[in-house]
């Protein structure tokens, strides 16, 4: 049997290439000048490796190199790259992270662009290749507080306990939770990223989902996995939300310039501050 190129279950990966984009992360994260050794050591590559791709790199254009200084910054050429895709629908950049969602863990895959009057717009969706799998409409609209992509916006939003509570009460589930439940959920996806709705939302639907935020901390995009009732098992779907977690950070830092360490590190004070509160 051939296998494509595509499908093979065991690709290669090229270290070098690897070293290459971790160090070009971090200087296009850093935003400053800074030496070989800083730069190895912030993105996990031995100083000579390290000096060897930069030196290609600066060949490149990729990087600019001060040699008075002895420094690098990210440099110009890394714009040649993204100019195809100035002015592009967002939701044509996500589409393909979406597709490989949908693909690796068998569930509708949402994504939802959050309004300024606080309600989420379904603005794409990926449907598995399923005999009989969920489906919702382009342009379905909720409000922002419900759901799975809703416990993560009131995390993000971190609402006063009586705003939280009068939001609450304006919210439609066919399957409403209780609200100190409710709460609780919306401190544990603010500790982990992610959040579930078992059928609260819509009956017989299993939802987990995550969200993206840009540079300001505006929350800009949820995205959801959606799941008939037992199709998954639970660790399935524990797994699809942190892959959605996952994701979600991708898209923060690619489309928004929000740093993952700083998503991860937001993320570690929020347990810590909730086992303060314990």
């Amino acid at each position: 049997m051939t296998v494509a190129a595509d499908q093979d279950p065991a690709p290669k990966i090229v270290g070098a290439v690897v070293n290459a984009i971790s160090i070009l992360r971090y200087l296009a994260q850093l935003g400053e000048p800074a030496g070989v050794a800083v730069i190895a050591r912030s993105s996990g590559v031995s100083v000579s490796t390290c000096f060897n791709i930069l030196r290609t790199l600066a060949a490149e254009r990729l990087v600019d190199f001060d040699a008075a200084e002895k420094t690098y910054r990210i440099g110009m050429g890394v714009l040649e790259f993204s100019v195809p895709l100035l002015g592009s629908n967002q939701a044509d950049l996500i589409r393909p992270e979406l597709q490989r969602l949908s693909s690796e863990h068998k569930s509708l895959i949402c994504l939802w662009l959050i309004t300024e009057n606080e309600r989420v717009v379904l603005v794409d969706r990926i449907s598995p290749a399923r005999t009989v799998r969920v489906d919702m409409s382009h342009g379905s609209r909720l409000p922002a507080s419900i759901g799975a992509v809703g416990r993560c916006y009131a995390a993000h939003m971190n609402f006063p306990p009586a705003e939280l509570q009068k939001r609450f009460e304006k919210l439609q589930w066919q399957n409403p939770p209780d609200y100190a439940a409710y709460v609780a959920e919306i401190e544990q996806a603010r500790t982990n990223g992610y959040a579930f709705d078992f059928g609260q939302l819509f009956i017989g639907l299993e939802i987990a989902a995550s969200l993206v935020s840009d540079a300001t901390g505006k929350a800009r995009l949820g995205i959801s996995g959606i799941n008939i009732t037992g199709q998954l098992q639970r660790k399935e779907t524990e797994r699809l939300a942190l892959d959605l977690r996952d994701s979600a950070d991708w898209i923060s830092e690619a489309l928004f310039g929000v740093g993952r360490g700083l998503r991860q590190a937001a993320r570690r004070d929020a347990a810590q501050a909730a086992e303060r509160r314990r």
